[in-house]
């Protein structure tokens, strides 16, 4: 169940954050004298369309994995008026970034709204005001239980959120872990609450140095501002978004520098290649990892946990689309300023290739990253 509805809710917000780029580029094309042709929900086949008072076609489709626009003449030889080709190089550089610009300005608005009522704090050095934020700690929470142990013995579950103690406050993890020492051997009442109904367990912990009680803890914290929201929500937005570059650098690292050290004929070397591969294969999600492991869990944790993904996710499509991969926004306008630079004409066939090619390969990572993902569901 908790797969249906996370599948549910990643559909929902890839579509609304694919449609908003989308969104993007018309408004720029448009103002920029481009005709848009079509502006599209979900992929075709078509399920539905009507012709706008502006002249825009659109349209709702049966597959919904996001959304499109379509631009006239959007091979960059084309040069009749209205067409993308026709467009100055700066006015295609507005055009192909402002799908990219509209991510990054959701995430900040999501960043900046979650800063008034609770932002997840996630980053060590997370960007705050400290003259006006406010940090609010969750309760303690049992993140996972250890077979045949206290705890599990005791009818605690995963989920659980401790209160009291040994009839102690629990307003921290170390608190509950000095709590645990401090009581070793005893059988003590924990008072926890789980959907919401608060109850009470007996609890014979162990007497022992180590595994007293028997459960992995976790505490969220949240971030609260006032007037500095607006700059919570810009800096934080920065942050991750400089912390996705620095995951992309690192996966890259490791998959080409895996790669290269296979060739190595010692065997601990390659062994070491192995290891940097398999680190570069864990640290990818595709699709189904997305609709499948990330929302399911975001939507035990409540509604605050799915919208923070969705801005991470929203910041994640603008940093996607600014890399010089080919058939994405990046990728095309990289293509172009590559030949304006070489001052040879970028023709139709030629750029059908590169970004027909450009998209094979892409799918074909897709394909791979997806079994991956199914593996790892099963797993």
């Amino acid at each position: 169940m908790d797969l249906i509805i996370g599948i549910i809710i990643g559909l929902i917000v890839l579509v609304v954050l694919v449609v908003i780029h989308e969104l993007g580029h018309a408004i720029v094309a448009k103002r920029n004298g481009v005709v848009v042709e079509e502006f599209g929900i979900g992929f075709p086949p078509r399920a539905w369309g009507k012709k706008l008072k502006n002249g825009v076609l659109f349209s709702l489709n049966w597959l919904p994995l996001g959304g499109f626009v379509k631009l006239q003449g959007e091979h960059d030889a084309a040069h009749k008026k209205g067409d993308y080709g026709a467009a100055t190089f700066w006015q295609k550089t507005k055009i192909l970034f402002a799908g990219v610009v509209m991510n990054w300005v959701v995430a900040v608005v999501i960043f900046t709204i979650l800063a008034l009522v609770g932002l997840p704090k996630i980053l060590p050095n997370q960007f705050v005001v400290p003259s006006d934020v406010k940090q609010v700690a969750a309760p303690v929470q049992l993140s996972a239980l250890v077979k045949d142990y206290p705890a599990e013995k005791a009818g605690l579950k995963a989920g659980d959120t401790v209160t009291t103690f040994a009839g102690q406050p629990v307003n921290d993890v170390q608190t509950l872990i000095s709590l645990s020492k401090e009581n070793k051997g005893k059988t003590v009442p924990v008072i926890y609450e789980r959907e919401g109904k608060e109850a009470t367990a007996s609890v014979a912990l162990r007497d022992t140095d180590t595994a007293i009680f028997g459960s992995t803890l976790s505490q969220r914290q949240l971030i609260r501002a006032t007037w500095s929201a607006p700059i919570v929500g810009i800096v934080t937005t920065g942050q991750f978004t400089w912390v996705t570059f620095q995951g992309l650098g690192q996966l890259v690292g490791d998959f080409f520098g895996g790669l290269f050290l296979q060739l190595s004929p010692d065997s601990d070397t390659r062994k070491a290649a192995g290891e940097s591969l398999q680190r570069a294969g864990e640290s990818v999600a595709g699709p189904v990892g997305i609709l499948g492991t990330i929302f399911p869990a975001a939507g035990k944790a409540g509604p605050t946990e799915v919208f923070f993904l969705a801005g991470i996710i929203s910041l994640t499509l603008a940093v996607m689309n600014t890399l010089p991969i080919p058939a994405l926004d990046g990728g095309r306008w990289f293509v172009t300023a590559l030949f304006k630079a070489l001052k040879k004409p970028l023709t139709k066939d030629r750029e059908e290739k590169i970004q027909g090619t450009g998209f094979m390969v892409l799918m074909g990572l897709i394909v791979l990253v997806t079994i991956g993902d199914v593996a790892k569901l099963f797993n």
